[in-house]
């Protein structure tokens, strides 16, 4: 989990992942998509890589890089730790649900027993 915190950390790498996310990209089309020279992004390529967030495979004479959303399994998790329990809300809305289809029903019934009444 640490090694994926340290590499989401800078904000090229985050970019990266952006891109990754739509599909798999040679990495000269992720290079020629930052202001920084190409050893620089070889070397955020390289942290993102060690630390399994994205794989990279040789194509040819290209290097194509594909994100691995699995590794954020363990970091979101503990992420989610921190976020205010939603019991109430939820609750609250399942009441209101059943009190919208309480009231729907009861419409339904009243509507035929007037029905009847009026065909009676």
């Amino acid at each position: 989990m640490d090694e994926v915190a340290a590499a989401i950390s800078d904000p090229v790498r985050r970019h990266i992942l952006e891109l990754l996310r739509d599909g798999d990209l040679p990495a000269g089309e992720i290079a020629d998509r930052f202001p920084i020279s190409r050893p620089a992004v070889s070397r955020h390529l390289r942290v993102l890589r060690e630390s399994g967030l994205v794989r990279s495979e040789l194509v040819g004479r290209q290097r194509r890089y594909r994100l691995d959303a699995d590794r954020f399994t363990e970091l979101a998790d503990w992420l989610a730790r921190f976020r205010r329990p939603r019991g109430w809300a939820q609750h609250l809305d399942a009441l209101e649900t059943e009190v919208h289809r309480t009231r729907r029903e009861r419409r339904a019934r009243d509507t035929t027993d007037r029905a009847r009444g009026e065909t009676a």
